[in-house]
């Protein structure tokens, strides 16, 4: 293989900005073929994108002989069905976070893809991006001293009736579909973050309620993790807050290191005291760093940057917060 030709399973609202035109940005990667239930829906995008084919029917594009490589944009419940079908194809899968409904469906599919000796990478993007691989170049390096401790919070105010009533919220909050709530929806990026800063769990604990009764999933979690490394982690998320805050906080015994996950593009480093402000630059499409990647390791040329064990691992973490 020398080039890769995408087929994207689900081009919903996640692929029109955050990825689908990256996959034509980067190197050996070509986007050839998309793939929505809605007919209409699925050649509106393939027209709008340039991109020479669309199918109603993921077999069809999954046995696209044109197609050497699946990325499976939908909604996580059917994350399971369509990787284990292009994995059964011997075609290598890219899979959006989080990676699958629940803990069992995504080792099953890390475990299909190893069986078979397939390619599977997950979309924990982040890892990719500038911003937080300096996060993780200054605790390897030190910069604040040995790690102690990292503490997490996500507030966001309730959404709204009108919000709700839309299909691009709706989903999000039903279980049966996205796993969880909002928690399921955002979390993976942050507690996926975490393990990649610190490495293996030795013990996760959390609790989950519906304090407001706005839809039937939970919308708030908290929870703690201590890592084999011995840096402990605590994350508070509430949805119902009357404001908004995205902190996250690395405490080390030199100083800390203070970012957001989601609302600002700076880090700040005090140690020793000193203070030192990092700023990057908002990216165009956010999962670029990340397909540019994965596409290098479909060719042989890089280890895989993030494996369907640490997707499933995430899960893990996510079904122990949630508290089942």
């Amino acid at each position: 293989m020398q080039k890769i030709n995408w087929g994207i399973i689900g081009c919903g609202d996640v692929t029109e900005i955050k990825s689908g035109p990256a996959f034509n940005k980067v190197s050996n990667s070509s986007l050839v073929a998309v793939m929505r239930r809605d007919a209409a829906k699925a050649a509106d995008y393939a027209e709008r994108h340039n991109v020479p084919k669309w199918y109603n029917d993921a077999d069809k594009l999954i046995n696209d002989p044109g197609v050497n490589a699946i990325y499976i944009a939908t909604p996580p419940d059917a994350h399971e069905m369509y990787a284990l079908a292009a994995i059964n194809a011997g075609k290598p899968v890219y899979v959006e976070k989080p990676m699958a409904l629940n803990y069992a469906a995504a080792k099953n599919m890390a475990a299909a893809a190893a069986e078979k000796n397939i390619k599977l990478s997950v979309a924990h993007y982040r890892r990719e991006w500038p911003l937080f691989k300096k996060v993780k170049q200054l605790i390897d390096e030190k910069a604040i001293g040995e790690i102690l401790l990292a503490r997490l919070e996500f507030y966001k105010p309730p959404l709204t009736a009108e919000e709700l009533s839309t299909n691009h919220h709706a989903w999000r909050v039903n279980p049966a579909i996205a796993g969880g709530g909002l928690f399921h929806d955002l979390a993976p990026h942050q507690l996926d973050l975490m393990y990649y800063f610190f490495g293996a769990v030795q013990k996760v604990t959390g609790i989950a309620t519906n304090q407001c009764a706005n839809y039937i999933a939970d919308d708030l979690v908290a929870g703690s993790i201590l890592f084999e490394s011995g840096v402990a982690f605590s994350g508070a998320w509430c949805f119902n807050a009357a404001t908004a805050a995205d902190h996250c906080e690395i405490i080390g015994t030199a100083g800390s290191i203070r970012f957001s996950f989601f609302s600002g593009n700076t880090i700040t480093v005090v140690a020793n005291g000193a203070t030192a402000i990092f700023t990057f630059d908002t990216l165009q499409h956010v999962q670029q760093p990340m397909i540019e990647k994965v596409v290098q390791y479909f060719l042989d040329d890089i280890p895989n940057p993030c494996s369907g064990e640490e997707g499933a691992e995430v899960m893990r973490l996510l079904q122990e917060f949630a508290g089942r």
